[in-house]
């Protein structure tokens, strides 16, 4: 994938790529900021990843594609995509999204979004899941408006927040392929 570049007014480019393996320590370095600065969106904690060496962040990159956002060469924003565990194997889901509170509202999460759908289509999936708090009337909004719609399924929230209550509601976003 090419990079995905967008203007955002007075400030430069957005610039959207995939990650390789060998990029690993740019994952690793902007998934810990992630850690840091919204501890409570994540299952896992700072603490805990911090401390993973480079062969456990080298079979997180093979598990998952991961898509970093920069501005003027420093990350912003990250997503990724993975092979959901569906009977058909037609489904994909985004996950671990995260943007820089300087950022938030100028379209980073919107190109990642973007992005992981591309991937998703491209790897030959149908469709993207996107799991949401049922409280979190912003996250809702947000996924509503690229198109994912709400199914029956929920599931307790792995990671406790005031924000999405005590459960999650699986969205999907049926893909272009």
């Amino acid at each position: 994938m090419s990079p995905v570049r967008e203007n955002i007014g007075d400030m430069a480019e957005i610039t959207v790529r995939r990650l390789t393996e060998e990029e690993w320590d740019e994952f690793r370095s902007v998934r810990l900021a992630a850690l840091q600065e919204s501890p409570e969106a994540f299952v896992a904690s700072y603490e805990q990843e911090s401390g993973y060496d480079e062969d456990f962040w080298r079979l997180r990159m093979r598990r998952s594609q991961r898509i970093l956002a920069e501005v003027d060469g420093e990350a912003v924003g990250v997503v990724s995509v993975g092979m959901a565990d569906d009977d058909e194997g037609k489904m994909a889901d985004l996950f671990g999204l995260w943007v820089s509170p300087a950022l938030r509202g100028k379209g980073v999460a919107s190109k990642l979004v973007k992005a992981g759908a591309k991937h998703a289509a491209r790897s030959g999936r149908t469709h993207l899941n996107y799991w949401v708090g049922t409280e979190n009337g912003r996250a809702v909004a947000f996924a509503s408006g690229f198109g994912f719609r709400p199914t029956d399924e929920r599931r307790e929230v792995r990671v406790e927040s005031e924000e999405d209550g005590p459960e999650e509601i699986r969205m999907v976003l049926p893909l272009d392929v």
